[in-house]
């Protein structure tokens, strides 16, 4: 019987407290990247969401590297999920005797690498990447109106 080698291992950051939300503004930036690219990103953007992210792709990369012995430059994040955790309730007393409840909540990041060395079917990962369009401006300047005569006429 044949023994298919594991190409993918994974890290998961159970109770992380902040907004899933918050978390998954910043996990669509990274799904589908290389492992060097992604820490570049994670270190430069400014959001709170970006420090647990970091670790848990640091602990996926060191699971990769002991497990399966694959170098950093062959792994590539071929799936990143954030769902929603518990959320915590508690009470603040305020004035005249009333209470505001506060929530506070929580979420789980999975983080999944790939070995793109040991995978056989390697599809290249630019076409996981979501397509960003750019739209083309119809819009004429002002110089390009009065060059082209749209507007006024030289005469």
């Amino acid at each position: 019987m044949l023994k298919k080698k594991k190409t993918e291992v994974y890290a998961l950051g159970e109770h992380i407290s902040m907004s899933a939300d918050k978390a998954r503004r910043v996990i669509d930036q990274i799904r589908g990247r290389s492992y060097e690219e992604t820490l570049m990103i994670l270190e430069l953007m400014p959001y709170r969401a970006c420090y647990p992210i970091l670790k848990l792709v640091y602990s996926a990369a060191a699971n990769a590297s002991y497990n399966m012995g694959s170098s950093e430059a062959n792994l590539v994040i071929s799936k990143a999920e954030v769902n929603g955790g518990t959320t915590v309730k508690k009470l603040k007393p305020r004035a005249r005797g009333r209470s505001f409840p506060i929530k506070r909540s929580t979420c789980h990041i999975t983080i999944v690498m790939k070995d793109i060395s040991l995978d056989d079917e390697y599809v290249e990962m630019n076409s996981l990447k979501k397509t960003r369009w750019k739209k083309k401006s119809t819009a004429m300047t002002y110089h390009d109106m009065y060059n082209s005569g749209g507007l006024w006429d030289k005469k």
